[in-house]
C-alpha cells in the first residue's frame, strides 16, 4: 500500500515538473494571446493565470498525437473567450463613472514598437473569434493548424481571415 502511494506521489511530482516545463516553454504564446484580449496589465495577468489553471486541469488529458502548441492554443483561446464573456458581464454591473476612468496601460517591454501598439489597438475592435483567428495568423500558423485549433474548416479560416484583414484595413484608415 505504501509503495502505491509513493508511486502516485512520484508520478504527480513528475507531472508537475513536466507541466512547469510546458508553461516555461510556451510563456510567450500565452502572454501574446492574453495581450490580444486585454490591454490592461491587471486583466492580462488575470487571464494568463486563468489560462494556466485551465491548462493544468487539462494536462492529464493531453493527447500527444496532436502538437502541444495546438493543444495550448485551443485551451488558451477558449479560456480567453470565456473569460472575456465573464468580464463583459461584470462590466455591465459597473457604474458609468468607473468605466470612463479606466485607462489603457501598455507594458513597454511586451509592446516595444509603435507598430505593435497600433496593431493591438486595431485588434481590440474585433470580436473574440476574430481576435483568435488573427493572433494565430500573425503567429505564422498555417490555415490547417488554425482550422484544427479553432474547430472550423480550412476554407472557413481563409474566408474569415480575408474579412478580418479588410476590417483591420478599414479601421486603420479611419484612425
Amino acid at each position: 500500500m505504501k509503495e502505491n502511494a509513493k508511486s502516485k506521489l512520484k508520478k504527480t511530482l513528475q507531472t508537475e515538473k513536466d507541466f512547469k516545463q510546458v508553461l516555461d516553454n510556451n510563456k510567450a504564446l500565452i502572454i501574446k494571446i492574453a495581450s490580444v484580449y486585454f490591454s490592461n496589465p491587471d486583466d492580462r495577468q488575470d487571464l494568463v493565470q486563468e489560462i494556466a489553471i485551465q491548462l493544468w486541469r487539462s494536462f492529464p488529458r493531453y493527447n500527444s498525437k496532436y502538437a502541444l502548441s495546438t493543444w495550448i492554443y485551443r485551451i488558451a483561446l477558449n479560456t480567453s473567450i470565456s473569460y472575456l464573456r465573464k468580464q463583459k458581464t461584470r462590466e455591465k454591473h459597473m457604474s458609468k463613472i468607473a468605466e470612463e476612468n479606466s485607462v489603457i496601460l501598455w507594458n513597454e517591454e511586451n509592446h516595444s514598437t509603435e507598430y505593435l501598439k497600433d496593431l493591438y489597438r486595431l485588434i481590440e475592435n474585433l470580436n473574440p473569434a476574430e481576435k483568435a483567428l488573427i493572433i494565430l495568423h500573425l503567429d505564422s500558423r498555417s490555415n490547417r493548424e488554425i482550422a484544427s485549433i479553432m474547430g472550423i474548416s480550412k476554407s472557413n479560416v481563409s474566408t474569415r481571415l480575408n474579412r478580418i484583414k479588410s476590417k483591420l484595413k478599414q479601421l486603420n484608415q479611419k484612425k
